[in-house]
């Protein structure tokens, strides 16, 4: 009796079983969402409160290296519809690609009145050292490249060029004042830790290839229901109303800028 009273006993203060395991994600992202992406994830966690989502900013092209390598991320959110569909290719991701956003590149200086500043005023002698993210694996720094060679500048502005690892240190290089002007992301721009900083003038997206910015699940995510949640929050109204705050375009729609 007293051993089946201890049993009972037992049973009766031990925990319950959880009804639901928290699962854990990690985002790969461009670094032109830094601010962006960072508003989105807040807003999910809210609803998903037992959850974790990591985000790792960077650039695209290191990302997808990343992962082609085995890195550990469940969804790659790029600037280049290209490297997400390389990974699709390689059965290193999963379903379609997304696409979730259309970027801009813009002149901003924090010491040069932009606002009138276009391509050609690049040459100008008091410009010395124009920022732009690498264009060998930074989506907005091949952009940028291709605006200037589009623009017939870029052997003339080719010395004075800094090169960041991605499109927010890029931002970072105008901003200290290391780069005259920097040819970076407008979402970058607007977001408050920029606002107000300095002046831009958008670069025609005429000069070059779109930034179609998509995102997939990766093959490592297939099962993570978590992973599937937040792809679908993608398309949720406050989650688009974000990425046209920060100067985004939606895929299928005009752009407002």
């Amino acid at each position: 009796m007293k051993l089946a009273s201890l049993v009972l006993i037992a049973s009766m203060v031990a925990p319950a079983p959880a009804s639901f395991a928290a699962e854990k994600i990690t985002i790969a992202a461009a670094s032109d969402l830094k601010y962006c992406l960072d508003e989105v994830v807040a807003q999910f966690r809210k609803a998903h409160a037992g959850d974790e989502v990591e985000v790792v900013y960077g650039s695209s092209g290191k990302f997808k290296t990343q992962i082609e390598q085995g890195a550990p991320f469940d969804l790659f959110f790029s600037a280049d519809i290209a490297f997400p569909r390389d990974l699709l290719k390689a059965s290193l991701a999963v379903g379609e690609v997304h696409p979730y956003a259309i970027g801009r590149l813009v002149l901003w200086s924090k010491t040069i009145d932009a606002k009138t500043l276009n391509i050609a005023d690049l040459t100008r002698a008091d410009i010395r050292k124009i920022a732009i993210a690498n264009p060998q694996h930074a989506p907005y720094g091949k952009r940028a490249e291709e605006a200037l060679r589009a623009s017939g500048i870029w052997e003339k502005v080719e010395s004075k060029l800094v090169y960041g690892e991605n499109i927010a240190q890029t931002a970072q290089f105008a901003e200290s004042g290391n780069a005259q002007v920097g040819i970076i992301a407008l979402s970058l721009v607007l977001a408050p830790e920029m606002a107000g900083k300095g002046t831009y003038s958008l670069v025609p997206d005429s000069l070059h290839e779109p930034l179609d910015q998509v995102f997939v699940i990766t093959k490592r995510a297939a099962d993570n229901t978590l992973a599937k949640a937040f792809a679908d929050y993608m398309g949720a109204g406050q989650t688009r109303a974000v990425m046209v705050r920060y100067g985004f375009s939606l895929p299928g729609e005009a752009s407002g800028h």
